[in-house]
């Protein structure tokens, strides 16, 4: 049925740039042929899985969207990949991202992935190809990761669910630095209940990454049917710190009202997120220089502008200003620690724009106001990613042009349970999951 539906509509969103239908096949007769008893079977046991295309799956190409990896052969499945196999996941492609790393799909190698909602706007990025391949029932589930909402925007332009765990939930693969904290790996899927069940096969230890751990408890998708729900929630357009369009603004708000239908006390506040901005800024640039700075001095031509200009602003960045970037993050987190004594959750826009033209290579202005650099329209959600606190992206209405906007509900530290439980709630409250899989338009 996988193969089926990527012929049919993939061609038209390019969300898969790289098949292995027949690997696949032959992983779902093996796994047929041993007929193992239903007690054996892992949690995710013949879904359809999409790879995004930073995730190393044996046998098959990791281009990271650059003409530089074009014929990169993984030789194995990396930590997060090797989980989702082992819990009965059958990958049936790779999902297409931006050129090493971005909000917005489209690289030299395999071109643009389009927005099934509307194929003349950006799916959003840098997991824009899952979004747009669960979005169209191509996969059941897909695998993102997220830096600075890599994650969350594409599930929000896609009208899916994308949640970012805390750090260590979900193990990372060995390409990543082994203790950095802002890059985490996470689950998508066309509604919360596929998500918990994703990050139920995918959450553990694996000594590839030092900051994973085991998981002890009941079930993600178990602690779904749990009766506990969020009794005090708190909404913030924008954080006091991040420009954003007023029709998204007004959509979440009305959204974020709903959480009364599920009893819970709805106030307007934030905590304090100052320095926020720049001080990711400045860490998303010492990690991007980290992994990257002697491909800039081999093959500076052959590497998107954007990626030279973070990796020369990483390399640039001086002690003091690291010494303050990590203070404000230390600050951040206590401030969430102490937000979550009064509230059980905070909500907040996912995306500050409505999917704009596929032409645009970056959001250059928010409301009237220009931004400064290629990632400033996706600051909401990098905010977030300071506190290292788990958030989901909720399909939560449209624009009225027709294109989804997702609400970013965020949790306490390792709170991804209770999270996905009010997710899974006002996902029926909202009533917006029914209307997918789609047809690209």
């Amino acid at each position: 049925a996988a193969a089926t539906r990527i012929e049919e509509v993939n061609p038209s969103v390019n969300a898969l740039p790289i098949l292995c239908l027949e690997q696949a096949r032959e992983q779902a007769r093996t796994m047929t042929d041993e007929k193992p008893r239903a007690g054996d079977k892992g949690a995710l046991w013949g879904l359809p899985l999409a790879v995004k295309d930073y995730n190393d799956l044996a046998g098959v190409a990791t281009t990271y969207g650059s003409p530089l990896f074009a014929q990169n052969i993984a030789s194995h499945s990396d930590a997060t990949v090797k989980r989702l196999q082992a819990s009965g996941a059958i990958a049936v492609g790779k999902s297409n991202v931006p050129e090493w790393a971005g909000a917005h799909t489209f690289n030299p190698i395999f071109g643009h992935t389009l927005n099934p909602w509307n194929t003349m706007v950006s799916a959003g990025g840098s997991s824009g190809g899952s979004g747009a391949a669960l979005a169209t029932g191509m996969v059941a589930l897909a695998t993102g990761n997220d830096l600075g909402g890599s994650l969350r925007v594409p599930a929000s332009f896609n009208g899916v669910v994308g949640l970012r765990p805390g750090p260590g939930r979900v193990p990372r693969g060995a390409r990543l630095p082994a203790f950095d904290t802002l890059w985490v790996e996470g689950p998508m899927g066309r509604c919360v209940a596929d998500v918990a069940l994703m990050l139920d096969g995918g959450a553990g230890f694996d000594p590839a990454d030092p900051l994973s751990f085991s998981h002890h408890g009941e079930s993600f998708v178990d602690a779904l049917s749990r009766s506990e729900l969020p009794k005090r929630v708190a909404f913030s357009p924008d954080l006091g710190v991040v420009p954003m369009e007023d029709e998204i603004a007004s959509l979440c708000g009305e959204a974020a009202e709903r959480f009364r239908d599920i009893g819970a006390e709805v106030s307007h506040l934030s905590p304090d997120f100052s320095g926020a901005i720049e001080s990711f800024q400045t860490l998303r640039g010492v990690l991007i220089a980290q992994m990257m700075e002697s491909m800039l001095a081999e093959h500076r031509e052959q590497i998107a502008p954007e990626i030279v200009w973070n990796i020369e602003k990483g390399l640039a960045v001086t002690n003091s200003e690291l010494l303050a970037a990590e203070r404000v993050r230390s600050g951040l987190y206590r401030e969430m620690e102490k937000f979550f004594g009064d509230y059980d959750l905070l909500l907040c826009p996912a995306v500050s724009v409505p999917p704009f033209p596929k032409s645009q290579r970056y959001v250059e202005t928010i409301n009237g106001e220009p931004t400064q650099t290629y990632i400033d329209w996706i600051a909401i959600t990098f905010a977030i990613t300071m506190t290292s606190c788990p958030a989901l992206s909720l399909p939560a209405g449209f624009t009225q042009t027709g294109l989804p906007v997702g609400l970013q509900v965020v949790g306490p530290p390792r709170g991804e349970a209770s999270l996905l439980r009010a997710c899974h709630r006002m996902e029926a409250v909202f009533d917006l999951a029914t209307a997918l899989p789609i047809d690209p338009r």
